[in-house]
């Protein structure tokens, strides 16, 4: 079943669960494990992350496959323009095409490791909008983007920057955005306000990240850009070293949050797991989220 579909289907808010690939076997078998333990909340996608490495890349596919075939969970396929021409992404659209997979993140992607900043590849595309056009042409997949409510962390005009390039991604063929976590709500609203103004209709999913270790979430604001409240900061610096309590804290704060988001007409949620099951799972059953998916 298609994304775009299940939004305009949907009786309530849609629930969405993100996984990377790991790069050993050992990681893998974990990562199965997550997945069959969110299958009891029922999430509407899971997504599957796109690296630059040619090893991560074939074990994105080689997951978003066996979810497809193995489980009852739509998977999303990410899929970037690092690394890549348009040839070999044709080619794996085609694969993915064949084996049933519906559903493409199309990202630009960050830079590969070592890099400072992006370059595209020679036969390639610079831009997620040229991906995204390039997938619409193939005219067989529901087409998701990124956004980020608080500005891409390379875009010089910040957030106003972000909300000219979502208007161009839907454009060319997006039919929901998929935001970057954020911490306070406001944000997310001002975003959603300029974004109208700026003729975006389709559906922005605000995504977050519940924190289960606050070391580890310094670390990926830091480099994402994503902005942690001076509030936010008091309340989880002095429990840091206390991972049980840094968990608790961080299941009631991201609980609170997605329940302002969902009362005030979010779409849905979009939760980063890191292949992690508990926290996603314990946020939805407090939300009283979990429910059958309807039949395709």
């Amino acid at each position: 079943m298609r994304v775009s579909e299940i939004l305009q289907q949907r009786r309530g808010p849609l629930v969405s669960c993100e996984f990377f690939p790991p790069k050993t076997d050992r990681g893998e078998e974990k990562l199965w494990q997550c997945l069959k333990d969110l299958e009891s909340i029922q999430p509407d996608f899971v997504s599957v992350t796109y690296g630059a490495g040619g090893t991560t890349q074939d074990r994105t596919k080689r997951i978003v496959k066996r979810i497809h075939e193995e489980t009852g969970l739509i998977p999303v396929a990410h899929l970037t323009c690092v690394g890549a021409t348009a040839e070999d992404i044709r080619a794996l659209l085609a694969e993915y095409q064949h084996a049933g997979i519906e559903n493409i993140l199309a990202l630009r992607g960050d830079p590969p490791e070592g890099m400072d900043r992006f370059e595209a590849t020679a036969g390639g595309f610079a831009h997620a909008t040229d991906l995204i056009r390039f997938i619409r042409s193939i005219n067989h997949f529901s087409i998701g983007c990124a956004t980020y409510p608080e500005g891409h962390p390379e875009s010089p005009g910040g957030v106003k920057d972000d909300i000219r390039y979502l208007k161009l991604k839907q454009d060319e063929g997006a039919e929901y955005a998929i935001t970057q976590y954020f911490f306070d709500n406001a944000d997310y609203f001002r975003f959603i306000e300029a974004a109208q103004r700026s003729g975006i209709t389709i559906p922005i999913i605000p995504g977050i990240m519940p924190i289960t270790n606050y070391d580890q979430i310094e670390r990926f604001s830091r480099m994402c850009g994503a902005h942690i409240p001076a509030w936010l900061h008091e309340r989880m610096n002095p429990i840091r070293n206390d991972l049980e309590q840094v968990f608790a804290t961080g299941i009631e704060l991201a609980s609170r949050q997605c329940e302002e988001l969902i009362e005030r007409g979010a779409p849905g949620l979009h939760f980063y797991t890191l292949n992690k099951s508990e926290a996603t799972t314990a946020i939805v059953h407090t939300l009283g989220l979990c429910r059958t998916r309807q039949p395709a």
